[in-house]
């Protein structure tokens, strides 16, 4: 301890900031001059999803004790996880708020929830914060966004189930993000806003998930900046949709259910590597001419449409893959029409190949002789079947010895896929 003792004041704060917040204050009872050390602290994280209702009660009375007399001028982050607690009321989280802004906090992380149910309303001062940097909010948040909002310096936003006062409450906050780039929403399935506007011409990610069976009316997209755009709208109900093109898109991952994804598709072609799921087939006349990675769910009854029309509209094809997307269920059956013509892609750079949980019923296995038989410049396939009442010798002897265009391809079939 008398080493460590030597250590500078700044050094010391340091060490303590790899400790959790709880334990770095229980370092003030050591000695006098670690009595106030902790107060130094840059980062300060509360979580009580494990404390018992005393314990609960006991942490705020000391956030409400120590925070005024927290002695850093910067607040690098402030972390609250409340979890079903009658104690910390929401005129308490709206005052540990607003006296992080006043310190200038850089990174703010708030989820929380209260029993009784009760949204909170988070302190005006929090949407004209200079210092802002990430704004994480979760939960019984309802997003009541002031008139005058500037928050400069905001470059990371995450909004995840939380309440919208009115439709204009989060495109007002964006518009009031100059530095903005990176947005993940995740729509609370109990709210009622039914338009939602993305306009950030500054944007790089973004990540949008629209619950099942939500009463979406209107979806506007304009990120000419995005560089990966993450989008899940399992809301099958008609409704107005504009994306505008992303030049420079780099990555999408899309599962969508909605009937129109003509727009969608169209803002997306400039993509290099796709995940995709989607209930209905796009129109003709896209051409994806910089797509080297494709991986297909292979869920829905267009499944088979839906490739033949993406081998078609991707001639720089390198790597494809059929999967299934989390939580998403195959319905068993693949019927597979081959098109006239044997896509540009699997005669000049398809190189890999790879299909997961394979049955080997035949709609399956004739998707994977074809592509065998058709892919000319195919250098590996592997096929990893799933249990099914089709022996696994027979499955690989369907695929082992069928023809291949590809002298050098390299063919790995293991059944151990569950």
């Amino acid at each position: 301890m008398d080493k460590i003792s030597s250590f500078p004041d700044e050094l010391l704060v340091k060490v303590l900031t790899f400790l959790p917040t709880k334990e770095a204050v229980s370092t003030s009872i050591l000695s006098k001059r670690w009595e106030h050390l902790w107060m130094w602290l840059p980062k300060l994280e509360y979580d009580d999803q494990h404390y018992s209702e005393s314990e609960r009660k006991r942490l705020r009375c000391f956030i409400v004790k120590s925070l005024p007399l927290h002695k850093a001028h910067v607040i690098e982050s402030l972390r609250l996880k409340l979890i079903n607690s009658h104690y910390f009321k929401p005129q308490v989280i709206n005052w540990i708020v607003a006296t992080a802004v006043s310190r200038n906090v850089r990174e703010l992380d708030i989820s929380y929830s209260s029993y009784p149910e009760k949204l909170n309303i988070l302190p005006s001062n929090l949407y004209t914060s200079k210092s802002l940097v990430i704004l994480k909010l979760s939960d019984w948040i309802l997003l009541v966004v002031p008139p005058v909002v500037c928050l400069p310096s905001l470059k990371t936003l995450q909004l995840q189930q939380v309440a919208y006062f009115n439709e204009e409450s989060l495109q007002r906050l964006l518009s009031s993000c100059p530095a903005l780039e990176e947005l993940e929403v995740d729509i609370w399935e109990d709210d009622n806003t039914r338009k939602f506007t993305f306009i950030v011409p500054s944007l790089q990610r973004l990540s949008l998930y629209i619950p099942f069976d939500y009463g979406i009316d209107g979806l506007v997209i304009k990120t000419p900046s995005l560089k990966y755009f993450k989008l899940r709208v399992h809301s099958s109900s008609s409704h107005y949709c504009l994306v505008e093109h992303m030049p420079n898109l780099i990555e999408a991952y899309i599962d969508v259910e909605f009937p129109n994804i003509k727009s969608l598709i169209g803002s997306i072609t400039s993509v290099k590597r796709l995940e995709i799921c989607s209930e209905v087939l796009y129109d003709e006349g896209f051409i994806f001419s910089q797509l080297e990675h494709l991986k297909l769910c292979r869920c829905k009854d267009c499944t088979s449409n839906l490739l033949v029309r993406l081998l078609k509209d991707s001639p720089n094809l390198r790597e494809l893959y059929l999967y299934e997307m989390i939580d998403h269920y195959y319905c068993g059956i693949i019927p597979w029409n081959p098109p006239s013509i044997v896509p540009t892609c699997m005669l000049s750079s398809l190189q890999i190949f790879n299909w997961s949980a394979y049955s080997g019923v035949p709609g399956e296995r004739d998707l994977a002789i074809y592509m065998l038989k058709n892919a000319s410049q195919l250098k590996t396939a592997t096929i990893l079947a799933e249990e099914c009442d089709i022996p696994e010798l027979e499955m690989l002897k369907e695929l082992a010895f069928s023809s291949r265009a590809s002298t050098t391809c390299e063919f790995m079939f293991d059944s151990r896929y569950f």
